[in-house]
């Protein structure tokens, strides 16, 4: 029998017929270590075994005595020269950057750092494994059965973007022991919601191993929405209903697994833009101890201080090849073993930044592009950073969260003037931005609200934040909600205000569901989810950002329902190309009140608040119906003079007026102050 040989490449902890084999990428290391942990009775006892081979900069070997269910960290020597841009402390046990599964959390005191508090130039002695989280052994086996990928064609997604553990957490169907877990979420009072609503695709808030933040901690608070990543291979332990000790793995792939026997995507929010060690002041805890400028972009002059367009306190360095790997073999990784279909990079703007500037043919983009393995996976990017606004600057195999979209709709709704000209651009899946480079409108990721800012209930509630529980004086969150309240707030029992709310809802979610593009609904705007007026959410791991099943609004459920369904079962209302020529495309015809075509000079009338936009198949489309969308955002009513209809006659489809009849015969439309009316010609 051939004995087992170390290899350099898959790097991490690789169990392989029966051996442990270890690598780990460092240039600048003199020697490292692996850490076995003890468990049971002796949890803390510490085995160490020098990795002795080495292939280019790789350091590699078999580690006898260990296998799944190993508890193991890394400690790597070599110069301590922050000067230089070296902080290497074997004092400090690291988290192996490739680890699959993380068992527990840092406590943040003092010996997690490699520098000491007052004194950052000068090596901290202290161990720090006490006080650190150990990398576990996963074992890849798994029944998948016949798991296979819905593959949904990007023209009928609708993205659902949910937080693990805030949809079940209060869920009165799920079983309590695995509420606000991945089983919580796999079970089928959850998926029965989301198949219900008819979304294709959830959207995941961060899932990868992150840290907690120590100023959040200190304040009683906690990092609920996850953009504070440490470790790219490994689903976040809090999440597990069946403990840290690898079990979350499995956990999460069976939650994959339900969730496409549902027939729905899934789709991770990922960070890779940087991590939680932040900057020279932060804790060395992984990279920042295995090989800093490799990993990070460090300031070229200055190399002690961390480059930063994340606002974090470092960025990863996206021009090195070391890093460039991690990210692909993650992503590589979520797709083969973990079975996911797709990801939204977090300000994806920094990893096109490999010289400083965003570029479009940057490394990073040219290996996700050349890349077979992500070929077939869905990619969105947040197109900006705290340094640059990037929307309709990807290439052609991306779509983009666009900004634009959620501003401009906000903007009509809320009445402002000489917004017509851009709702009409957002309706029509925003040609202004994507057309001119050869892209389509499923480029457009549309939405009006997100994890970040307020709920759309928040929205029509609130004029200004209310961000007091974050312990920041109310200084973070946008200030804009680009809303018009009338100066009322909060929960109310006018019905007049309430009637007004509940239009405006119907409106904007409306607006989302029958624009060309990508629809993302934010978890719980189905249902009116409030956070109170908070439009920063991110440190309440609370009552605040948890679903309220109890107080869900099950009418506005079954509207947006309704207006998934109409997108599902109608091509027209999902156009693949801007044409109007052609498979996949549909004509469309932009009409003032009086049921004449739009004018070049009625665009230019910052006063005009209302429009009608007809849509019908396109020459050579697939037969269907026609639709007339009638928008009116000002005060009053507005009379529209319906045009003929392409075939057949108007029909009332869907209203946010509730005095409308649905399946009333229109020929002409007295439509209220700030509402729609959708009519249909079959």
């Amino acid at each position: 029998m051939t004995s087992p040989v170390s290899r350099p490449y898959p790097l991490g902890a690789t169990w392989r017929d029966g051996v442990l084999d270890v690598a780990v990428y460092s240039e600048t290391a003199e020697a490292v270590e692996v850490c076995l942990f003890g468990t049971g009775d002796a949890p803390e006892e510490e085995r160490r075994v020098r990795l002795t081979e080495r292939t280019g900069h790789v350091f590699h070997g078999l580690v006898d005595g260990a296998g799944p269910g190993t508890r193991y960290g890394l400690r790597v020597h070599g110069p301590w020269d922050p000067e230089k841009g070296l902080r290497h402390n074997a004092h400090k046990l690291l988290l192996d950057p490739y680890a699959r599964a993380v068992e527990g959390m840092w406590d943040w005191s003092e010996d997690v750092f490699g520098h000491l508090h007052e004194q950052p130039q000068t090596l901290n002695e202290a161990d720090s494994a006490a006080a650190s989280p150990r990398g576990v052994v996963v074992d890849d086996d798994f029944d998948w059965g016949d798991d296979a990928p819905p593959r949904t064609p990007m023209a009928e997604t609708v993205v659902y973007e949910v937080h693990v553990k805030g949809f079940t957490q209060q869920h009165p169907d799920v079983p309590e022991e695995i509420r606000g877990t991945y089983a919580g979420l796999a079970h089928p009072a959850a998926i029965a919601h989301l198949v219900d609503l008819g979304v294709t695709a959830v959207e995941l808030l961060p899932v990868h191993q992150f840290a907690q933040d120590s100023h959040l901690l200190e304040k009683g608070l906690r990092n609920y929405w996850g953009y504070n990543s440490i470790g790219f291979m490994a689903p976040h332990n809090e999440y597990s209903s069946a403990g840290d000790g690898g079990a979350q793995v499995t956990e999460f792939k069976a939650l994959v697994k339900a969730l496409h026997a549902a027939g729905l995507e899934v789709i991770l929010d990922v960070v890779y833009n940087h991590t939680a060690e932040g900057n020279h002041l932060g804790p060395t805890i992984s990279l920042k101890g295995i090989d800093n400028a490799s990993y990070y972009r460090l300031v070229e002059e200055q190399p002690e201080s961390y480059f930063d367009t994340t606002g974090t306190g470092n960025s990863l360095n996206v021009g090195h090849p070391a890093a460039l790997q991690l990210i692909m073999d993650s992503l590589r990784y979520w797709v083969t073993e973990m079975h996911v279909d797709g990801f939204r990079f977090d300000l994806a703007t920094t990893l096109t930044r490999q010289d400083g500037d965003a570029e479009v043919h940057s490394a990073f983009l040219s290996l996700v592009h050349q890349d077979p393995v992500l070929a077939r996976a869905k990619l969105i990017a947040e197109p900006w950073d705290v340094a640059g606004y990037q929307v309709g600057g990807f290439p052609a195999r991306w779509s983009e969260w666009n900004g634009k979209f959620r501003d401009d709709v906000r903007d009509f709704w809320r009445g402002a003037d000489g917004a017509l000209g851009a709702l009409a651009q957002r309706l029509t899946g925003s040609p202004d931005v994507y057309e001119g480079a050869g892209r389509s409108a499923l480029c457009s990721v549309n939405f009006v609200t997100a994890h970040d800012g307020f709920t759309l209930a928040d929205l029509t509630m609130y004029d200004e934040k209310h961000n007091d529980a974050n312990g920041e004086g109310g200084e973070d969150g946008e200030s804009d909600n680009r809303s018009d309240n009338n100066g009322t707030e909060g929960p109310t029992a006018d019905r007049e205000i309430d009637a007004q709310r509940d239009r405006q809802r119907r409106n904007i979610m409306a607006t989302l569901l029958l624009s060309a593009g990508v629809p993302m609904v934010l978890g719980g705007d189905e249902i009116a989810r409030s956070q109170g007026g908070n439009n920063n959410a991110y440190c309440q791991d609370d009552e605040i950002s948890w679903f309220d099943w109890a107080e869900a609004d099950r009418e506005l459920q079954a509207f947006t329902a309704e207006l998934v369904t109409l997108r599902r079962e109608n091509a027209v209302l999902r156009p693949r190309w801007y044409d109007d020529e052609g498979p996949g495309t549909r004509s469309v015809r932009m009409l003032r009140a009086d049921g004449a075509d739009m004018e070049p000079a009625d665009w230019q009338d910052a006063g005009a608040k209302s429009l009608g936009v007809q849509l019908s198949p396109g020459e050579g489309a697939e037969e269907g119906a026609s639709f007339l969308l009638l928008l009116n955002a000002a005060d009053g009513p507005v009379d529209f003079s319906v045009p003929d209809a392409p075939a057949g006659r108007w029909r009332l489809a869907i209203s946010s007026d509730p005095e409308q009849e649905v399946g009333k015969e229109v020929k002409d439309l007295f439509l209220r102050d700030r509402s729609f009316t959708l009519l249909r010609s079959a």
